[in-house]
């Protein structure tokens, strides 16, 4: 199996937007991106119980001069979403990348709700919605995103479709 090179790509993105702390509940979606923030000595992997922790985690680290990032999934968006007032309403910036569910060869129902919803529940609640659909855009978006992010002290949102980051296939 080769590297997965727009994961790769993804991470030197997020170095270059000097991004150091990565929180993330655990995600098959982003275990790239999990193992990569690990390895890496100028960033601090923090695993979360809940993806709400990850939205006070962003804010705490642009109190304290840092930038982060959320890792989560489209099912988590939910868990955030009183949270997500947090830095709309004090203008900090927020990063987040979501792995998509419920679209693209989905063999679990119950992600579809959320995974149809995610989109128009981040509008609403006030977060910028972007969507990487190909490899050879994502690390791209990534960066526009983060740049949009930290320099206008917006909440963005980069939805990792599906079909990017692969079906999860149901084993028996």
């Amino acid at each position: 199996m080769s590297e997965p090179v727009w994961q790769d790509a993804v991470f030197v993105a997020l170095e270059r937007a000097q991004v150091r702390q990565v929180g993330y509940v655990p995600d098959a979606g982003h275990a790239r991106l999990i193992e990569l923030a690990h390895a890496d000595a100028d960033m601090h992997a923090v695993v979360l119980t809940t993806e709400e922790e990850g939205v006070a985690l962003a804010a705490g680290a642009w109190l304290g001069g840092q930038r982060a990032v959320l890792l989560m999934q489209s099912s988590g968006v939910g868990n955030c979403i009183n949270m997500l007032s947090l830095p709309v309403n004090c203008r900090m910036p927020f990063l987040t990348l979501v792995t998509m569910r419920g679209e693209w060869g989905e063999f679990n129902p119950w992600q579809v709700p959320m995974g149809s919803a995610t989109p128009a529940v981040l509008t609403a609640a006030g977060v910028h919605v972007r969507r990487a659909d190909s490899a050879d855009d994502v690390a791209e978006i990534v960066a526009a995103s983060a740049a949009l992010a930290f320099d206008s002290a917006v909440p963005v949102a980069v939805l990792l479709s599906q079909r990017l980051i692969g079906a999860k296939a149901f084993v028996k």
